[in-house]
């Protein structure tokens, strides 16, 4: 006689196994008020040691190309943890260095860029506009001076002689011939004397023939004298003009020569700044006469925007960058990372009914602020905004900013504007974005992975050891402190080290996402405040985090609703063939509850078919689909080894209007298919979840607490009697961190949660019967599920022999039953 085998019977969770206390006597406080203040630094990283020792390695790594980029969950703390450590770093580096603009005199189209110690930007400012007022009054002293003025005189009385004494001669030598020089509306003429008058031109033709000869002759004769001393006029206004400015320079070079001395002392040791220099005093000297009282009203259409000084803006220090009171290295976060916000910009002005522009409208962008130490972004910003990343990218490969706008990129623009000199770039760039988007970057921008490659990886949970309970402690503690919460006793961070356990879904870890904690310390703070607490309890966490869910469930409730107004048909007691509860999760936002749905199967003969109704009607996922078709193939490896199955089933989740992806409910469609296949009844006081393999085996599946207390909900609206409970994977037991209420019934025996390790463990407590398992002789026990299953379909194969059915294919090999 063979020997056959049973499935032990698993038996359900003790409730200790169901939620994982955190021990509030394990902490050394009383309050988190007796936690010593944490040092200036970066404060505790809570789980993110491979994260931090990135951003180290990237803050010392100086080699170009060595940017960084931050990848984790939003709310991981990634951006407070990444400034804390850049603030470290930046404080024991030397201030960065003041960048200004000034004017290039020679091309004013392309501004001039000067390198400044660090706070000295505002010196070189101040002391340019010291310069013209001091020019404003020292110029037209210096022309008003008696000196300068009878030295001016002097040259134009000079010159005026040499006119008149010109003139002088050709008139005298004129009188000496019987002709006068006369002036006319065409100018300067000869004519024939009488006396001190013109001779009449009757009176001329009755002179001699030989007299008009030789009057005619002279007059010849000296219109050309005339003509050559005419032609010297503009030769002669323009040495009085040369001398004049020579003059008028060495007037200048005497005024302004005692001012700009002083102001190139205080830059001696800045050669750059000296040749700047230079060329404002050159500039001054060949427009002097812009500091005079008489020119203020006059217009210069030069292209340079007017105002109430607008003769000298071209005098003025653009202070692009200054570093002046500041400490260390810069740390620039940038909130908003558009093109010109990286790069700088240009501005205009209207004048005249256009715009213009000069140097002094050019404004810094956060690359010119952060130079010479850190930057900060996000990276989905960045890559929002149209040209950032690509001008981001340009200035690390070149190292310098250079400030352009899209359309003078793309030649879009053909009005003159600025080209402003480049500034040579040396800082350290950190973008912070989600984990996909770092992917998708590294895989599609081959120039990514050159300009970042150091990748900061930040966990969402970390281990749940006693030395990162005590830190999220000391977390809690910094957060009160600097937000000047109520303290917080050792129960209420005992539950909220138990809270992060639950919101990663596992008891072993915990939850880095900050944000959350931080909101529910907020949260615990007001619900203290209410109730007149000095110190927050434990009771203030837990009525925070059910007042946070009651904010969020009203789907929840509508969804259960309608299942207890019998409008959704789930079924909490009783037996049916052929129908499961299965578990879903439905997520909103960061919300999330579990909902039970009635998974129904139906089998008669066929040609082998699995049909998924959910995946023929394009409503389940490619993840759902692999589950049904793992499924299958465990059916044909189980039941079939020599001949094809002769099955048609259907499986379908019964109203279910929306799509259905993942394969946590492949064994609940496999426990209904088999209850259809042996007649056997389902209890329907269980409901299931789990995903299965090829071998029968059940695996890990995520949401198990929210699914459990959403069939636990269900079944306590309906009232407990102690039959009701949930199949999980054994695997899933770790994860447990149930609601309160569930524990709690599990402990009184109303409800029950059964670790399943395989289909055999679930189906004997579905269905009550034993799975059984094949003896040496290969054939089940009778009254088992699985000899029950054999028979149905070994009789379906034999029909399909008997009506001379073709083999079917089933995409799994041949193969046959087995009784």
């Amino acid at each position: 006689m063979s020997k056959r085998k049973s499935v032990a019977h698993p038996a359900p969770l003790p409730a200790a196994a169901l939620y994982r206390v955190c021990d509030p006597d394990q902490f050394d406080f009383a309050t988190t008020a007796d936690l010593p203040d944490e040092p200036d630094g970066p404060g505790p990283a809570l789980g993110q040691e491979r994260a931090v020792e990135a951003i180290r390695f990237a803050i010392g790594m100086r080699h170009r190309g060595f940017n960084l980029f931050a990848l984790g969950e939003e709310g991981t703390g990634r951006r407070n943890l990444i400034l804390g450590h850049l603030r470290e770093a930046a404080a024991v580096r030397p201030p960065s260095d003041d960048w200004v603009y000034v004017e290039n005199f020679a091309e004013a189209a392309r501004p001039k860029a000067l390198r400044l110690p660090a706070g000295r930007a505002r010196v070189l400012e101040r002391g340019m506009a010291h310069l013209v007022e001091e020019l404003g009054h020292a110029l037209p002293a210096a022309f008003e001076a008696e000196d300068y003025r009878a030295r001016r005189q002097m040259v134009e009385t000079e010159a005026k002689q040499q006119r008149e004494a010109a003139f002088s001669a050709i008139q005298e030598d004129a009188e000496a011939h019987g002709i006068l020089m006369v002036r006319t509306p065409g100018g300067l003429g000869l004519a024939p004397s009488k006396g001190d008058e013109v001779l009449p031109p009757d009176e001329f033709k009755q002179l001699p023939d030989e007299v008009q000869n030789r009057l005619r002759a002279e007059m010849e004769r000296l219109q050309e004298r005339l003509e050559t001393a005419i032609k010297q006029v503009p030769r002669w206004d323009r040495d009085m003009r040369a001398r004049l400015r020579e003059l008028e320079h060495e007037a200048v070079g005497h005024a302004i020569a005692h001012l700009m001395d002083d102001l190139k002392g205080d830059w001696a040791d800045l050669p750059e700044v000296l040749a700047y220099l230079d060329d404002v005093a050159a500039d001054v000297a060949l427009n002097a006469q812009d500091f005079l009282p008489e020119s203020e009203d006059s217009e210069r259409r030069d292209g340079r925007p007017r105002g109430p000084d607008g003769r000298f803006r071209r005098y003025r220090v653009n202070v692009l960058v200054c570093r002046e009171g500041e400490t260390g290295a810069p740390v620039v976060m940038e909130t908003y990372p558009t093109q010109p916000n990286i790069i700088g910009r240009v501005e205009h002005i209207a004048q005249y009914g256009t715009l213009i522009t000069d140097f002094n409208l050019i404004k810094a962008g956060c690359l010119h602020r952060a130079n010479g130490g850190y930057l900060v972004m996000d990276a989905l910003k960045l890559l929002m905004h149209p040209f950032a990343w690509e001008d981001l990218k340009r200035a690390l490969r070149g190292r310098e900013i250079r400030i352009e706008s899209p359309g003078q990129a793309m030649g879009l623009i053909s009005t003159l504007s600025l080209e402003p000199q480049p500034i040579p770039l040396d800082l350290k760039v950190v973008l912070v974005g989600d984990p996909m988007l770092y992917y998708l970057l590294s895989h599609n921008d081959p120039e990514f992975g050159e300009l970042f490659k150091v990748s900061a990886d930040f966990d969402w949970r970390m281990e749940r050891s006693r030395d990162n309970t005590s830190l999220l402690a000391r977390s809690v503690a910094i957060l009160v402190r600097k937000e000047g919460l109520r303290p917080l006793d050792r129960g209420a961070v005992a539950r909220i080290v138990e809270h992060a356990s639950r919101e990663v879904g596992d008891s072993t870890r915990l939850s880095t996402h900050m944000a959350s904690l931080a909101d529910l310390v907020r949260e615990a703070d007001y619900w203290a405040g209410e109730e007149g607490a000095a110190v927050v309890a434990a009771g203030h966490v837990e009525r925070a985090v059910t007042a946070s869910i009651r904010r969020l469930d009203r789907v929840r409730d509508n969804v259960q609703e309608e299942m207890l107004a019998g409008t959704v048909h789930i079924a909490t007691k009783g037996e049916v063939v052929g129908q499961i509860n299965g578990l879903a999760v439905l997520e909103l936002g960061r919300f999330s509850f579990g909902r039970p749905t009635r998974v129904t199967a139906r089998v008669r003969f066929g040609k082998g078919d699995v049909v998924d109704i959910e995946r023929e009607v394009l409503l389940g996922g490619p993840l759902h689909g692999k589950g049904v078709m793992i499924l299958s193939s465990f059916l044909a490896a189980r039941y079939a080894t020599e001949l094809p199955l002769a099955l048609s089933a259907t499986l379908v989740f019964e109203q279910s209007y929306g799509g259905i992806e993942g394969d946590s409910a492949s064994s609940t469609e496999l426990y209904a298919l088999l209850s259809a296949l042996s007649d056997l009844p389902i209890r329907q006081s269980l409901a299931v979840t789990g995903s299965i393999d090829q071998f029968g085996r059940i695996q890990a599946i995520g949401g198990v607490n929210e699914k459990i207390e959403g069939f636990f909900d269900l079944c306590r609206a309906r009232g407990l009697d102690g039959s009701h409970g949930v199949l999980i994977p054994a695997d899933n037991v770790p994860h447990l961190m149930l609601r309160k209420d569930v524990v709690e019934a599990a402990a009184a025996g109303l409800f029950s949660i059964y670790p399943v390790e395989t289909v055999d463990q679930g189906m004997a407590l579905l269905t009550g019967h034993p799975a059984g398992e094949r003896d040496d002789e290969g054939k089940f026990p009778p009254g088992s599920v699985n000899r029950r299953v054999a028979a149905r379909l070994g009789a379906f194969m034999r029909r399909a022999e008997d009506l001379a059915v073709p083999r079917p294919i089933n995409g799994m090999g041949r193969n046959g039953a087995g009784g």
